[in-house]
Protein backbone atom coordinates (compact mmCIF):
# COMPACT_ATOMS: atom_id res chain seq x y z
CA UNK A 1 0.00 0.00 0.00
CA UNK A 2 2.87 2.41 0.68
CA UNK A 3 3.64 2.48 -3.04
CA UNK A 4 0.25 4.05 -3.67
CA UNK A 5 1.36 7.22 -1.90
CA UNK A 6 4.83 7.32 -3.46
CA UNK A 7 5.82 10.82 -4.61
CA UNK A 8 9.51 10.10 -5.15
CA UNK A 9 9.16 10.45 -8.92
CA UNK A 10 7.21 13.70 -8.72
CA UNK A 11 8.44 17.26 -9.21
CA UNK A 12 6.04 19.39 -7.21
CA UNK A 13 5.68 23.17 -7.28
CA UNK A 14 4.06 24.70 -4.20
CA UNK A 15 2.95 28.33 -4.26
CA UNK A 16 2.83 30.36 -1.06
CA UNK A 17 5.50 28.09 0.40
CA UNK A 18 7.28 30.63 2.60
CA UNK A 19 5.13 29.93 5.67
CA UNK A 20 2.14 28.11 7.09
CA UNK A 21 0.52 25.30 5.15
CA UNK A 22 2.70 25.75 2.06
CA UNK A 23 5.85 25.30 4.11
CA UNK A 24 4.40 22.20 5.78
CA UNK A 25 3.40 20.72 2.42
CA UNK A 26 6.94 21.25 1.12
CA UNK A 27 8.46 19.59 4.17
CA UNK A 28 6.25 16.51 4.12
CA UNK A 29 6.43 15.97 0.35
CA UNK A 30 10.22 16.39 0.32
CA UNK A 31 10.50 13.99 3.27
CA UNK A 32 8.62 11.42 1.15
CA UNK A 33 11.06 11.82 -1.73
CA UNK A 34 9.50 14.44 -4.00
CA UNK A 35 11.57 17.14 -5.64
CA UNK A 36 9.92 20.36 -4.48
CA UNK A 37 9.94 23.82 -5.99
CA UNK A 38 9.00 26.30 -3.29
CA UNK A 39 7.55 29.53 -4.61
CA UNK A 40 6.51 32.79 -2.97
CA UNK A 41 7.04 36.52 -3.12
CA UNK A 42 9.34 36.51 -0.06
CA UNK A 43 12.48 34.72 -1.21
CA UNK A 44 14.39 35.16 2.07
CA UNK A 45 12.07 32.78 3.89
CA UNK A 46 12.17 30.40 0.92
CA UNK A 47 15.97 30.16 1.07
CA UNK A 48 15.83 29.10 4.71
CA UNK A 49 13.31 26.38 3.84
CA UNK A 50 15.35 25.28 0.83
CA UNK A 51 18.45 24.89 3.03
CA UNK A 52 16.44 23.02 5.68
CA UNK A 53 15.10 20.49 3.16
CA UNK A 54 18.47 20.00 1.50
CA UNK A 55 20.11 19.60 4.89
CA UNK A 56 17.84 16.60 5.48
CA UNK A 57 18.77 15.06 2.14
CA UNK A 58 15.79 16.33 0.20
CA UNK A 59 15.59 18.03 -3.17
CA UNK A 60 14.38 21.64 -3.17
CA UNK A 61 14.71 24.80 -5.23
CA UNK A 62 13.34 28.21 -4.27
CA UNK A 63 11.86 30.50 -6.94
CA UNK A 64 10.30 33.94 -6.68
CA UNK A 65 6.69 34.08 -7.81
CA UNK A 66 3.94 36.66 -7.50
CA UNK A 67 0.75 34.79 -8.41
CA UNK A 68 -1.07 38.06 -9.14
CA UNK A 69 1.31 38.65 -12.06
CA UNK A 70 0.95 36.18 -14.95
CA UNK A 71 4.42 37.03 -16.28
CA UNK A 72 5.88 36.20 -12.85
CA UNK A 73 4.09 32.84 -12.91
CA UNK A 74 5.58 31.94 -16.31
CA UNK A 75 9.06 33.10 -15.29
CA UNK A 76 8.91 31.07 -12.08
CA UNK A 77 7.88 27.93 -13.93
CA UNK A 78 10.71 28.48 -16.41
CA UNK A 79 13.22 28.76 -13.56
CA UNK A 80 11.75 25.78 -11.71
CA UNK A 81 11.82 23.47 -14.71
CA UNK A 82 15.34 24.57 -15.63
CA UNK A 83 16.46 23.57 -12.14
CA UNK A 84 14.53 20.35 -11.47
CA UNK A 85 12.87 19.32 -14.72
CA UNK A 86 9.21 19.22 -15.78
CA UNK A 87 6.67 19.95 -13.07
CA UNK A 88 4.32 17.00 -12.61
CA UNK A 89 2.28 18.37 -9.69
CA UNK A 90 1.20 21.93 -8.93
CA UNK A 91 -0.11 22.81 -5.47
CA UNK A 92 -1.95 26.12 -5.58
CA UNK A 93 -1.58 27.26 -1.98
CA UNK A 94 -0.87 31.01 -2.12
CA UNK A 95 -3.56 33.14 -0.54
CA UNK A 96 -4.39 36.08 1.69
CA UNK A 97 -7.35 37.44 3.67
CA UNK A 98 -8.47 40.84 4.90
CA UNK A 99 -10.54 40.88 8.09
CA UNK A 100 -13.17 43.59 7.72
CA UNK A 101 -16.94 43.61 7.52
CA UNK A 102 -18.23 43.64 3.94
CA UNK A 103 -19.25 47.31 4.07
CA UNK A 104 -15.70 48.22 5.10
CA UNK A 105 -13.94 46.21 2.39
CA UNK A 106 -12.45 48.52 -0.21
CA UNK A 107 -12.08 47.81 -3.90
CA UNK A 108 -8.35 47.41 -3.26
CA UNK A 109 -9.07 44.84 -0.52
CA UNK A 110 -11.31 42.90 -2.90
CA UNK A 111 -8.81 43.00 -5.75
CA UNK A 112 -5.94 41.87 -3.50
CA UNK A 113 -7.79 38.85 -2.11
CA UNK A 114 -9.45 37.73 -5.34
CA UNK A 115 -6.23 38.36 -7.27
CA UNK A 116 -4.08 36.25 -4.98
CA UNK A 117 -6.54 33.51 -4.07
CA UNK A 118 -8.59 32.94 -7.22
CA UNK A 119 -7.07 34.69 -10.22
CA UNK A 120 -3.58 33.63 -9.18
CA UNK A 121 -4.55 29.99 -8.69
CA UNK A 122 -6.44 29.91 -12.00
CA UNK A 123 -3.58 31.29 -14.06
CA UNK A 124 -0.95 29.21 -12.29
CA UNK A 125 -3.06 26.14 -13.08
CA UNK A 126 -3.55 27.05 -16.73
CA UNK A 127 0.14 27.89 -17.22
CA UNK A 128 1.18 24.57 -15.67
CA UNK A 129 -1.45 22.70 -17.67
CA UNK A 130 -0.22 24.10 -21.00
CA UNK A 131 3.24 22.74 -20.24
CA UNK A 132 1.87 19.37 -19.14
CA UNK A 133 -0.16 19.10 -22.34
CA UNK A 134 2.84 20.02 -24.49
CA UNK A 135 4.84 17.16 -22.92
CA UNK A 136 1.94 14.71 -23.38
CA UNK A 137 2.71 13.12 -20.01
CA UNK A 138 -0.32 14.25 -18.02
CA UNK A 139 -0.12 15.91 -14.64
CA UNK A 140 -1.80 16.78 -11.40
CA UNK A 141 -3.09 20.07 -9.96
CA UNK A 142 -4.12 20.45 -6.32
CA UNK A 143 -5.95 23.62 -5.27
CA UNK A 144 -5.97 24.58 -1.60
CA UNK A 145 -9.51 25.76 -0.94
CA UNK A 146 -11.16 26.12 2.48
CA UNK A 147 -14.25 25.14 4.41
CA UNK A 148 -15.21 28.79 3.90
CA UNK A 149 -15.74 27.89 0.26
CA UNK A 150 -18.85 26.09 1.57
CA UNK A 151 -19.68 28.10 4.67
CA UNK A 152 -19.29 31.73 5.79
CA UNK A 153 -18.14 33.79 8.73
CA UNK A 154 -18.35 37.51 9.27
CA UNK A 155 -15.53 39.84 8.24
CA UNK A 156 -13.88 37.65 5.58
CA UNK A 157 -16.36 37.84 2.69
CA UNK A 158 -13.82 38.26 -0.17
CA UNK A 159 -11.83 35.31 1.19
CA UNK A 160 -14.90 33.07 1.40
CA UNK A 161 -15.99 34.13 -2.10
CA UNK A 162 -12.51 33.43 -3.48
CA UNK A 163 -12.46 29.95 -1.97
CA UNK A 164 -15.92 29.14 -3.29
CA UNK A 165 -14.64 30.24 -6.68
CA UNK A 166 -11.61 28.02 -6.30
CA UNK A 167 -13.84 25.00 -5.69
CA UNK A 168 -15.80 25.78 -8.84
CA UNK A 169 -12.56 26.40 -10.77
CA UNK A 170 -11.34 23.00 -9.62
CA UNK A 171 -14.39 21.32 -11.12
CA UNK A 172 -14.33 23.36 -14.34
CA UNK A 173 -10.63 22.70 -14.97
CA UNK A 174 -10.99 19.04 -14.03
CA UNK A 175 -13.65 18.62 -16.71
CA UNK A 176 -11.67 20.42 -19.40
CA UNK A 177 -8.30 18.81 -18.65
CA UNK A 178 -9.36 15.20 -18.04
CA UNK A 179 -8.86 14.37 -21.72
CA UNK A 180 -5.23 15.41 -21.39
CA UNK A 181 -4.68 13.07 -18.43
CA UNK A 182 -4.44 16.00 -16.02
CA UNK A 183 -6.25 15.63 -12.71
CA UNK A 184 -7.49 18.66 -10.76
CA UNK A 185 -8.64 18.27 -7.17
CA UNK A 186 -8.95 20.50 -4.13
CA UNK A 187 -8.14 20.24 -0.44
CA UNK A 188 -10.46 22.20 1.84
CA UNK A 189 -8.91 22.59 5.29
CA UNK A 190 -10.86 23.70 8.31
CA UNK A 191 -9.29 25.78 11.04
CA UNK A 192 -5.59 24.97 11.28
CA UNK A 193 -3.17 26.35 13.88
CA UNK A 194 -0.42 28.24 12.04
CA UNK A 195 1.99 30.96 13.06
CA UNK A 196 -0.32 33.55 11.52
CA UNK A 197 -3.35 32.67 13.65
CA UNK A 198 -1.78 30.94 16.68
CA UNK A 199 -2.63 33.70 19.15
CA UNK A 200 -6.30 33.66 18.11
CA UNK A 201 -7.09 30.31 19.70
CA UNK A 202 -6.56 31.54 23.26
CA UNK A 203 -8.90 34.53 22.79
CA UNK A 204 -12.67 34.48 23.44
CA UNK A 205 -13.33 34.61 19.69
CA UNK A 206 -10.97 31.70 19.08
CA UNK A 207 -12.51 29.66 21.86
CA UNK A 208 -15.96 30.23 20.37
CA UNK A 209 -14.73 28.97 17.01
CA UNK A 210 -13.25 25.85 18.57
CA UNK A 211 -16.60 25.11 20.22
CA UNK A 212 -18.16 25.01 16.73
CA UNK A 213 -15.82 22.16 15.72
CA UNK A 214 -17.28 18.75 16.65
CA UNK A 215 -13.81 17.39 17.50
CA UNK A 216 -13.43 20.36 19.85
CA UNK A 217 -9.92 21.22 18.71
CA UNK A 218 -8.22 23.29 16.06
CA UNK A 219 -6.23 21.27 13.53
CA UNK A 220 -2.45 20.98 13.44
CA UNK A 221 -0.58 21.58 10.19
CA UNK A 222 0.40 17.89 10.26
CA UNK A 223 -3.29 16.89 10.19
CA UNK A 224 -3.20 17.71 6.46
CA UNK A 225 -0.18 15.50 5.70
CA UNK A 226 -2.21 12.45 4.72
CA UNK A 227 -4.58 14.40 2.52
CA UNK A 228 -1.81 16.20 0.63
CA UNK A 229 0.02 12.91 0.07
CA UNK A 230 -3.21 11.38 -1.24
CA UNK A 231 -3.87 14.19 -3.69
CA UNK A 232 -0.25 14.58 -4.84
CA UNK A 233 0.29 10.86 -5.45
CA UNK A 234 -1.09 8.16 -7.72
CA UNK A 235 -3.32 7.06 -4.85
CA UNK A 236 -5.80 9.64 -6.19
CA UNK A 237 -5.42 8.52 -9.82
CA UNK A 238 -9.19 8.05 -10.30
CA UNK A 239 -10.10 11.30 -8.58
CA UNK A 240 -10.64 14.53 -10.47
CA UNK A 241 -12.94 17.42 -9.63
CA UNK A 242 -13.04 16.17 -6.03
CA UNK A 243 -12.82 18.28 -2.88
CA UNK A 244 -11.28 16.61 0.17
CA UNK A 245 -12.39 18.26 3.40
CA UNK A 246 -10.22 18.03 6.53
CA UNK A 247 -11.98 20.08 9.19
CA UNK A 248 -12.64 18.12 12.38
CA UNK A 249 -16.32 18.06 11.39
CA UNK A 250 -16.74 21.85 11.17
CA UNK A 251 -19.06 21.64 8.15
CA UNK A 252 -21.37 19.28 10.00
CA UNK A 253 -22.57 22.06 12.29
Amino acid sequence: MSGLFDVSQETILITGASQGLGRQFARVLAAHGAAVIIAARQTSKLKNLEEEIRGKGGRAVAVQMDVTDTASIANALDAAEAALGPITVLINNAGIATEKLALEQSEADWDAVIGANLKGAYFAATEAARRMIARKQGGNIVNIASVLGFSVLKAVSPYAISKAGMIQATKALALELAGNNIRVNALAPGYIDTEMNHDLWSTPAGERLIKRIPQRRVGAESDLDGAILLLASKASRYMTGSVVTVDGGFLLT
